[in-house]
């Protein structure tokens, strides 16, 4: 699982729109928000971690890999 770290996450609304996507590009995809951390996983056999973090920036969010 590749982890995230994503600014300005809040609430529900951002959950499922991060979820939604990711999942537009993969459907398989496991995606895991935890907004406390503000870390995204994501499991998928298909995205690199240059297309999750290009599903998340068109939704508006700050996103970088995690150390």
């Amino acid at each position: 699982m590749q982890v995230f770290n994503v600014q300005g996450m809040s609430c529900g609304h951002c959950v499922r729109a991060i979820t939604q996507a990711v999942q537009a590009r993969d459907p398989a995809a496991d995606v895991r928000v935890d907004l406390a951390a503000k870390e995204v996983g994501v499991s998928s056999s298909r995205l690199s971690a240059e297309d999750v973090l290009s599903a998340i920036s068109e939704e508006g969010y700050e996103a970088k890999l995690a150390n």
